[in-house]
């Protein structure tokens, strides 16, 4: 079969971009809370903190959603964001020269990222859809997928060694690189179709940008399809409640095999790599199990299978290849559980979202899915300090288990291709009618 992506060079070059920023983004995200654990002796409430400064932005997704949906080049912003970020992580290395690295600038450069991060996401949703035909929306995710897989694989074990090598402040040079590089390459994108994102009012009509409340009424317009939209509404609870309770556990792992099982930043980079390679033979199976069981069977799948082996943390013990090898037993089926659902579900999500709408609904989507991470990283300091770092990994296991429940009552699970849902007119909350929701899946 003839892949719909063959010759496509923008494609191509914007996934390269990708590429480069997804391995450096790896260094980082062993570096910095190793700055604050090994550098800064960081409590398990502050290492908590640094994770939750990472993701608050999102809280602010809605807004930002609806007035990027307003910008007539989304190119530009992606472009923006890298830059900023890049700015913001050599400051790292830099204070690290003069021994000036502080827990208050590891927070800001976690909060300026990661808002970064968000502007990146918001203007992604669009420029996706007008890069990518319809019929590749599968066979794209799966790509980009598979190179954060592939980036997960290589990645912690360059980080770990960049960190033994260098110090922790120093690798983060890496990180920021990576995000100029990506900046050159996703700057040269072009894409046959013009921007369609243009803000529109309740009849239809076009708006000015300028309009009192205007960014405030795409923001609820956002917001409101989400919550009436069946497939949405459905993948926003299971995708919300899964991401609080894995975050819940995600600022404490790297915490919890440094500091109660004993392994080295070398050797936790080694065993997320090789946890890692379930992420990207969930990438690379998707598509194929999607085709054989139905899309939405796998989103279903993946939900339990991405949070559930976070439990296995608790049972590491023993000789110190047996405490890396059930970290990266845990990193593999957590890694291949949650590309089983993430590939899928984006191509869902791409399929039935309207063009005018993307960045709101991306942005809604973000405020709520996202903006329960930093909570859920807050409440995993407090349960780790309270009742221990094992207790609080079951507690996350567990709840973010149950994630599924939102699934099953919902039309998702009969997914079986995401081309295969038909728009229909839905009500906005402003009164207009847009393309979103879906018929059954045939």
């Amino acid at each position: 079969m003839t892949s719909p992506l063959r010759g496509h060079r923008a494609f191509r070059r914007f996934w390269a971009g990708q590429a480069v920023s997804q391995f450096g983004d790896r260094v980082s995200e062993l570096a910095l809370p190793l700055i604050a654990v090994g550098a800064l002796d960081a409590s398990t409430a502050q290492v908590a903190g640094l994770t939750a400064a990472l993701w608050a932005p999102n809280l602010a997704a809605v807004f930002l959603g609806a007035w990027v949906d307003g910008r007539p080049d989304q190119r530009r912003l992606l472009v923006l964001a890298d830059l900023v970020r890049a700015a913001a992580l050599a400051t790292l290395p830099v204070a690290a020269l003069f021994g000036a690295v502080t827990l208050g600038q590891l927070y800001a450069v976690a909060v300026v990222t990661g808002a970064a991060g968000v502007l990146f996401g918001n203007a992604y949703a669009p420029f996706f859809a007008r890069l990518v035909p319809r019929s590749a929306y599968l066979a794209a995710n799966s790509r980009l997928s598979g190179t954060r897989s592939a980036a997960q694989l290589a990645g912690p074990a360059l980080g770990g060694a960049l960190v033994q090598a260098l110090t922790a402040p120093v690798a983060v040079l890496a990180d920021a690189v990576s995000f100029l590089v990506s900046a050159l390459l996703v700057g040269g994108v072009r894409t046959d179709r013009p921007p369609t994102d243009q803000p529109e009012g309740p009849d239809g009509a076009d708006r000015p940008d300028g309009a009192d409340g205007a960014v405030l009424r795409r923001a609820r317009e956002g917001l409101g399809f989400v919550l009436r939209h069946p497939y949405l509404r459905a993948s926003l609870g299971c995708c919300t409640t899964v991401n609080f309770f894995t975050f819940l556990g995600y600022g404490l792992t790297v915490l919890f095999a440094g500091r109660e099982l004993g392994l080295s930043a070398g050797r936790i980079g080694l065993a997320f790599g090789l946890g890692a390679t379930g992420g990207l033979l969930g990438a690379l199976g998707a598509p194929a199990l999607s085709r054989r069981i139905g899309a939405g069977r796998t989103i279903v799948l993946g939900a339990v299978l991405f949070p559930a082996p976070i439990a296995l943390l608790t049972v590491a013990g023993g000789p110190v290849w047996a405490r890396t090898g059930v970290l990266a037993a845990a990193e593999f089926l957590s890694g291949l559980g949650v590309m089983l659902f993430d590939v899928p579900l984006n191509a869902v999500q791409a399929a039935v979202v309207p063009d005018g709408l993307r960045s709101r609904v991306f942005g809604a989507f973000a405020t709520v899915n996202y903006g329960v991470r930093p909570l859920g990283a807050l409440l995993g300091g407090l349960l780790g300090t309270v009742l221990g770092v094992r207790p609080a990994l079951l507690v996350a296991a567990l709840g973010g288990s149950l994630a599924v429940l939102w699934l099953l009552p919902s039309p998702v699970p009969r997914v079986r291709a995401p081309e295969s849902l038909v728009p229909l007119d839905l009500p906005l909350p402003s009164g207009g009618r847009r393309d979103g929701a879906v018929r059954a899946a045939r």
